[in-house]
């Protein structure tokens, strides 16, 4: 019997985009390629991140909750091994694990899970040492990127490829999507044809600030946004609603206490630039999303490859200030030696590389349509993400929704079992954690029982700087740090607009039971515990 043909790989992923920002999931920003993904294959409408950067991108990687994988909180080490800040070695990567199913690995992007490296002269003489992991000694045969989280799109700190450190050329007209882009084609037409699939892990940048973009993209959005965010959010909403992604019993959520009306704004111009410069960043990935897809068609293995598209968590809502916070991750100066202008009081055209601006609240209630809350809490705004994967040859079904709630840590044990692999119990003398998640592959194929979708097993659970949850069937428990919980009957009402904690009192104490004994498996800290820690330790 011939042994079935395993698929080539590529999981993209978004920085920082909210639920509502691409064209399929309701957005008025064109985005062509990721839209004729979700033509193709399948949306999910309720695929949930961990809510911020780096632990969304942990659990992604290993298929599992990102306490167990290190990174409990951000990539600074607290001296806690749940809080260490980088993958330990009682995890797998997805490329480990793919390499063990005889996978060639690359990945192009943002790292961010290998530790904090700080001011760039710092960075290149700890890359790869105890404590700062790169890509190619957690599986990946090549890698270009970053290694730090954010950074400047047209000269980036701690840009490596297979362990060469590189430095930005003025004279390169260097934009970090595009050259993404270019290194992803780069590595496919390296990886195909040669008898064994490929995986290949494309994390973008984009739209995380600063503000950078083409300006000829920029000029085409600029002035779309002059009729204000409640509007956008009214017509992203309808959208939604006719696509199917939002039942019309959720009203959308009102707009956030902090966002201004739209009338009451004098600088408007302002504003629709901010917003144009973050649709731009998203039409630029887009196109980047398009040119790989090209890539692979033009190699013959469209058919054969499965593409998967999600966003590390919801809209980001900080506002840059203007007191140089952020030079970490900007040099002072451009590559051509004029200054930064740094933060968002400057009144200064965002997009060019002597900016360095973020979007701000009001905008990422609108990426965020039609949840509330933003990037770090773990109500919809921050952990909903669009997820959309094509696989012509496994997907019979087009353009279909699937509604059941899934998770990051479901990833990994999908990925394997198309592979056809096993996850072990152990990597070489270190005991591996077991993979928390469910494979979504009896998903993909739509082998539904009695016309209902497939369901998952176990309750998913969230925990970032105190703000914690989880889900179970139609119900979510939530807690916005230091508050108390709320619980939602997720079928009634997604948008988190009416609390029946004290109405279901019963139900909210046996998730509440839930989570704590989660928390003590997975060995969570209370959030106080660990700010009391860090303090006490410095």
């Amino acid at each position: 019997m011939k042994e079935e043909k395993r698929p080539n790989i590529i999981l993209f992923l978004a920085d920082d985009m909210g639920f509502s920002d691409i064209g399929c999931y309701g957005s008025e920003i064109p985005t062509p390629s990721i839209d004729r993904m979700a033509a193709c294959g399948l949306r999910y409408t309720q695929m949930y991140s961990n809510a911020r950067c780096c632990p969304s991108r942990a659990s992604l990687l290993t298929g599992l909750y990102p306490h167990q994988a290190g990174v409990g909180h951000m990539t600074g080490n607290i001296g806690i091994p749940e809080y260490q800040g980088y993958l330990n070695e009682n995890c797998l990567t997805l490329a480990e694990g793919l390499k063990n199913c005889g996978y060639r690995t690359g990945m192009v992007g943002k790292w961010h899970v290998g530790g904090e490296y700080g001011h760039r002269e710092e960075a290149g003489s700890i890359a790869g040492q105890e404590g700062y992991p790169t890509p190619l000694q957690r599986g990946f045969d090549r890698f270009y990127g970053t290694l730090e989280g954010a950074g400047n799109y047209y000269n980036p700190v701690t840009l490596t490829e297979d362990g060469k450190w590189l430095s930005v050329k003025p004279s390169e007209d260097f934009y970090y999507t595009e050259k993404i882009a270019e290194k992803s084609c780069e590595y496919i037409r390296q990886f195909s044809g040669g008898g064994n699939p490929y995986f290949l892990y494309v994390a973008f940048n984009a739209p995380h600030w600063p503000l950078h973009a083409r300006e000829k993209d920029i000029r085409e959005r600029e002035g779309s946004y002059l009729c204000g965010w409640d509007e956008i959010r009214r017509q992203r909403y309808r959208r939604q609603v006719e696509m199917g992604l939002v039942r019309d019993i959720w009203d959308m959520s009102p707009r956030d206490g902090e966002s201004p009306d739209w009338d009451s704004v004098e600088e408007k111009d302002w504003e629709d630039i901010k917003m144009a410069v973050y649709a731009a960043q998203v039409m630029e990935m887009d196109r980047a999303v398009g040119q790989i897809m090209e890539a692979v068609q033009d190699t013959g293995e469209e058919e054969d490859t499965v593409f998967l598209f999600l966003s590390d968590n919801g809209a980001c809502a900080e506002e840059l200030p203007p007191d140089g916070w952020v030079m970490n991750f900007a040099e002072g100066m451009t590559l051509d030696g004029r200054p930064v202008a740094v933060g968002n009081q400057t009144r200064k055209r965002p997009g060019g590389e002597d900016t360095y601006i973020s979007y701000g609240l009001p905008w990422a209630n609108v990426s965020n349509t039609p949840f509330r809350l933003f990037k770090h809490w773990i109500h919809e705004g921050g952990i909903a993400s669009p997820f959309v994967v094509q696989w012509k040859k496994g997907i019979r079904e087009k353009g279909v929704l699937r509604h059941t709630p899934v998770h990051f840590i479901d990833i990994f044990p999908t990925l394997l079992e198309l592979a056809g692999g096993r996850y072990p119990d152990k990597k070489g003398d270190k005991t591996l954690i077991p993979l928390q998640g469910e494979s979504l592959v009896v998903s993909f194929a739509g082998n539904m029982e009695e016309g209902r979708e497939w369901e998952r097993e176990r309750p998913i659970y969230w925990e970032h700087e105190g703000n914690c949850g989880v889900r179970l069937g139609k119900y979510k428990l939530v807690r916005k740090y230091p508050g108390p919980f709320e619980l939602y009957d997720m079928d009634r009402d997604r948008t988190e607009l009416h609390d029946i904690a004290a109405e279901e009192k019963e139900t909210a104490d046996r998730l509440k039971g839930l989570f704590y004994d989660w928390m003590q498996n997975t060995k969570v800290r209370d959030w106080d515990e660990v700010l009391a820690w860090m303090k006490q330790n410095g």
